[in-house]
């Protein structure tokens, strides 16, 4: 990896996959597979949160001086994100497909404008501001994306 945008762009995209991995098991009502694939993705989704508020938004920060804008927002989404991970998991749970299709499909316009937001805006920002500590960034970012966060309902 040379950059932070493209570590965390290919991050967004293996969690959309494991999420296409939900939706077609829900399709074919298999619950088992669809809360056992839920729960792989909500794992990698909150190991990506996790990354991005552990190491890179601080270091960002840091380097800046800005701690209201961007990150700020992006972490409020989080906040956002995660109820809804916790709403459609709920969902799962109880085998309610109408229920987690609302949730599931809010969760993913949000999630959608967010990573169109870091994508564009907020990682090549990071690139640009931290081009010096570039290795050690994505050597820490690798070491929680690659511990995903397991969650138990």
């Amino acid at each position: 990896m040379k950059n932070i945008a493209t570590l965390m762009t290919a991050d967004h995209r293996s969690c959309d996959n494991r999420l296409a991995a939900v939706e077609h098991a829900v399709s074919r009502k298999d619950w088992s597979s669809a809360r056992a694939a839920f729960a792989d993705f909500q794992a990698a989704m909150l190991a990506h949160f996790a990354a991005e508020e552990t190491v890179l938004f601080p270091q960002f920060e840091q380097r800046t001086g800005i701690s209201q804008g961007p990150t700020q927002v992006m972490r409020n989404e989080h906040v956002q994100m995660r109820q809804l991970l916790t709403a459609a998991g709920s969902a799962l749970a109880n085998n309610d497909q109408d229920d987690y299709s609302g949730e599931v499909e809010t969760l993913l316009i949000m999630m959608q404008q967010h990573n169109v937001k870091e994508e564009n805006v907020l990682y090549p920002m990071c690139d640009q501001h931290l081009a010096t500590e570039i290795e050690q960034l994505i050597t820490a970012l690798l070491v929680q994306l690659d511990n995903p966060v397991k969650v138990t309902t």
